[in-house]
């Protein structure tokens, strides 16, 4: 029990960090956080995926109950070997470091100016008049929320945390995927654009690429060990 847990744990957050790190998510918390109060933005973007976490390695956590563990297993084998690829492939192809920041840059760009365009003026006032706890359920905590938990949707972090939940300790994957996701937020809140836009997206493509190959090899040297 005690290594499995070991075990989830360390490959969750190794693959989080990984994922995360210059994931649009992440460069929407960086610029989030040069706009609004950066305790409200991590809050947002933290809740959201601490959420997610829990959601998705709860799926993988029944998975096993729903088909048998021998093809969970194998199913989480090809996921792991089919987005390692996909990393790797992306990496390769990658030509514009920052464009993916550029991308979401421009999309948080039209959203502010059409907000400000009907609320100048008046939301620095609100934010100091409005109690502490009830900030937390404010605009701007929703913003980063949802911004957050809609970018993460079905992304292939999403897809491989149920899967490393199905054949890993599920509390383990839990715990490291929240680990994992608090380094990179706090680090792009605090670290905002300048930090953002140091980010090699190719690098990171090629190294998350790399880590779930290793996965999707040890997962099949398993199985065929057991077998």
């Amino acid at each position: 029990m005690g290594l499995s847990l070991i075990e989830g744990f360390t490959k969750s957050l190794a693959m989080t960090v990984l994922s995360e790190i210059g994931d649009k998510t992440f460069f929407a918390a960086a610029i989030l956080a040069m706009r609004h109060p950066r305790k409200l933005v991590l809050a947002g973007c933290l809740a959201s995926l601490i959420v997610m976490t829990i959601l998705s390695a709860s799926l993988g956590w029944v998975a096993p109950n729903l088909i048998s563990r021998k093809w969970s297993h194998h199913v989480t084998t090809v996921l792991f070997f089919g987005f390692g690829l996909w990393s790797l492939w992306e990496g390769f192809k990658e030509e514009s470091e920052s464009e993916e920041l550029a991308e979401v840059e421009a999309k948080l760009n039209a959203d502010w100016k059409a907000e400000t365009g009907s609320n100048k003026g008046s939301d620095d006032l609100k934010k100091q008049q409005r109690p502490f706890l009830t900030q937390f359920f404010s605009p701007i905590f929703l913003k980063a929320f949802s911004i957050t938990f809609f970018g993460e949707w079905g992304d292939k972090s999403q897809i491989a945390t149920i899967g490393l939940a199905s054949d890993e300790n599920p509390f383990g994957v839990v715990l490291g995927g929240i680990i994992g996701q608090a380094l990179c937020t706090t680090a792009a809140v605090i670290g905002g654009k300048s930090l953002a836009s140091q980010i090699s997206e190719k690098m990171v493509a090629l190294s998350s690429g790399i880590l779930f190959l290793v996965f999707g090899v040890q997962s099949f040297l398993s199985a065929a060990g057991e077998s």
